[in-house]
């Protein structure tokens, strides 16, 4: 039984069972992304006193300037996914292609892929504000044993066995769900060491803060122009509160717990929608729903997708159900 404080090893392990799959890789696969997780953090945490703020002076594969912590983070978790040999494939947001591990090896028996967005929000670092990790995980769906294929990552949301987040924040919390609730531990960075501090974390039904970018108000489709202004009415229990980090995991984070709604809607200037559903949507689709939430285009289940692209974009609306219900209602009555 879980109980507070709770070290995320300690829940790894007593928790094994509830797994849709027991054979101890995916925990081991958990526990390499922890440890990834305490290097970047560490890294973070350095960023006003070493030369790793800033770009890099490249471009990643969607067009967007690699920041300094970007190529950091990436190359940090993809080679300890890399060195624990328990992955046949990664996906990163930074990558233009998917990574296949251990190739050459004809008797190598890995069953998991992972697609992860090394540092979410990392333009804030800057100024010192919060960013993260989200990333997800699969059972590849070609022959064990065999190179992993594109296949093998263009699996719709609803086939993920694992997903989850971490927030670099005040504190640096490791967020994540295997299909069984959602849980949050916290780092304790005197020891090094992940204890359960959320368990079973929910989403309100209802919430009071509206997270979206209102500098895009004029490109916004009409649906969501008049989901925003129902937010502001003085009416019931509105206006609601706007509140918007730019760091999709700590809006995400701060909404999960005091209840709100997110909206990265398409607009004229991003036709299909900015967001990556892979890399970004999809685990925090699997995460809300895990968490009594909901996360939807505007108009069907994100995590119903199917994937045609390794690096596909789509709207997102996420959070609090009935907020992303009265959102989705917005968005039909205005076709």
């Amino acid at each position: 039984m879980s109980r507070k404080n709770q070290t995320l090893g300690e829940f790894i392990i007593e928790n094994q069972a509830s797994f849709k799959y027991t054979s101890g890789e995916l925990s081991r696969l958990i526990n390499s992304i922890r440890l990834a997780a305490k290097v970047v953090n560490h890294e973070v945490n350095k960023a006003g006193l070493v030369d790793i703020i800033g770009t890099a002076g490249e471009t990643n594969i969607q067009g967007e300037d690699q920041q300094k912590l970007d190529v950091y983070a990436n190359t940090k978790f993809i080679q300890t996914l890399k060195n624990r040999n328990i992955v046949c494939g990664i996906a990163s947001e930074e990558e233009d292609s998917f990574i296949t591990i251990n190739s050459q090896d004809e008797n190598h028996q890995n069953k998991y892929v992972v697609l992860i967005d090394p540092l979410d929000g990392s333009s804030n670092i800057d100024v010192n504000v919060s960013v993260g990790t989200i990333f997800s995980i699969y059972r590849r769906i070609t022959p064990v044993g065999t190179p992993v294929q594109l296949e093998d990552f263009l699996q719709p949301g609803n086939q993920q066995v694992a997903a989850g987040y971490v927030v670099y924040g005040t504190s640096t919390m490791l967020v994540y769900t295997t299909g069984d609730g959602v849980n949050g531990f916290t780092l304790n960075p005197a020891i090094g060491t992940f204890y359960l501090s959320h368990p079973n974390m929910r989403f309100p039904e209802n919430g009071k803060i509206y997270s979206v970018n209102e500098g895009n108000y004029i490109h916004f489709p009409q649906g969501i122009k008049n989901y925003i202004k129902y937010c502001q009415m003085e009416e019931d229990d509105r206006p609601y509160t706007s509140r918007y980090i730019g760091s999709l995991v700590s809006d995400f984070h701060r909404n999960m717990i005091k209840g709100g709604i997110y909206l990265y809607p398409k607009s004229s200037r991003d036709s299909v929608g900015k967001l990556r559903l892979l890399y970004e949507c999809n685990p925090m689709a699997f995460l809300a729903e895990q968490a009594h939430g909901k996360a939807s285009d505007g108009f069907k289940r994100i995590m119903d997708i199917q994937p045609t692209e390794l690096h596909q974009r789509v709207p997102f609306i996420c959070g609090s159900k009935n907020m992303v219900e009265k959102a989705e209602e917005f968005m039909r009555n205005a076709q």
